[in-house]
């Protein structure tokens, strides 16, 4: 009793200074917003208690764009684990509840067998027609309720096929979320993993060009220095919205880590994916970048690309690392421009890196 007791204090305790804060601050006091304030009060996750601070610390509120790029960011992809349990728990009880109904049909089709051979040996000793009519009437009644049986065994298993149908849909679009970067809306980091594997394997079987881009935002740091990092989180949502808009069809778009992005051009050729890097870099610093609190203008923003292609005998990390050495020249060499494995800066840079 004591410790439920302590877990009903400490728990109220938790809501208290989420609603204070709320309070305080003069927000909404929707689930959202008490959400994000009961898991700040929590301290669980220290993340998100940093970014609040920051903000803070800077601005002294936190405005209501603020507080939904919070929970999109910080939030609404730790749910993922949790409905995947969840919806797994059904799919459990689900089978449990088929499992009793076939485990009482089975039942009922062992009293019917049994109620068939006393039929029979009945029917083979009967004297008289008073004795033959009884046992056809116990015959009907075990029939009727053995049709009565499988209706219902008929009815459950259709609302259990229906029920995991949806589940699995459930499951389906859990875990194209489970791929998905809930900051920019592109495939993550796993995603891109298990996509560039796939890619190399099939372009080497079928001897069509491959290519990678690898992308950079300039000067990122310096985002989050001097504006905080909800703005750089603005900063990777705008180069996500501009990758969206350019890339098409086939081509695989994911956010590689931290302020890196990539796309897999399968059969494009080098000069092709050049042409593609530079129409997202172009469409990247073509948009100018706003303060959602303030509605300041920053600036535009720009990015290096680094780009390779597939060569015989490659694995995915042999393309990733030379797509990666062309973007680091196009960072030495001035950066918001493209680089690929057949321009000089990439050779000057292979070169360097081996001495």
């Amino acid at each position: 009793m004591v410790k439920v007791l302590d877990e009903h204090e400490r728990t109220m305790a938790f809501a208290e200074v989420a609603l204070g804060q709320i309070r305080s601050l003069r927000q909404t006091a929707i689930p959202r917003n008490y959400e994000i304030w009961y898991v700040y009060a929590t301290g669980y996750n220290a993340p998100l208690n940093k970014i609040i601070n920051e903000t803070l610390a800077r601005h002294g509120k936190l405005t209501e764009g603020d507080l939904e790029q919070i929970y999109e960011t910080y939030l609404s992809h730790i749910k993922t684990t949790d409905r995947i349990d969840k919806v797994g728990a059904r799919v459990i009880g689900e089978i449990d509840d088929v499992m009793k109904v076939l485990s009482e049909a089975l039942g009922m089709t062992g009293s019917y067998d049994a109620s068939l051979s006393g039929a029979t040996e009945k029917l083979s000793s009967a004297k008289s027609r008073d004795q033959i009519k009884s046992v056809v009437e116990t015959l009907l009644r075990s029939t009727s309720e053995m049709r009565e049986t499988n209706k219902a065994l008929e009815d459950r298993l259709t609302l259990s096929k229906n029920e995991i149908s949806n589940l699995q849909q459930s499951l389906e679009a859990i875990r194209a979320e489970s791929l998905t970067d809930p900051l920019t809306g592109l495939g993550n980091r796993k995603y891109f993993d298990r996509m560039i594997g796939m890619a190399v394997q099939s372009a080497l079987a079928s001897g069509e060009p491959l290519s990678l881009l690898l992308f950079d935002i300039d000067h990122f740091k310096s985002f989050n220095d001097s504006y905080g990092h909800l703005t750089g989180d603005q900063v990777l949502r705008l180069v996500g919205l501009s990758m969206k808009q350019t890339i098409k069809g086939q081509d695989i778009t994911a956010r590689y880590g931290g302020e890196e992005f990539a796309v897999l051009l399968p059969n494009t050729a080098l000069r092709q994916a050049l042409t593609v890097a530079d129409h997202i870099r172009r469409a990247v610093m073509a948009k100018e970048l706003k303060k959602k609190s303030t509605g300041e203008i920053l600036g535009r923003v720009t990015i290096s690309v680094g780009v390779s292609m597939l060569k015989q005998g490659d694995d995915p990390d042999a393309l990733i690392e030379r797509a990666d050495a062309c973007l680091y020249a196009a960072k030495r060499n001035g950066r918001n421009r493209v680089i690929c494995e057949a321009d000089p800066e990439f050779a000057i840079e292979s070169h360097s890196r081996v001495a």
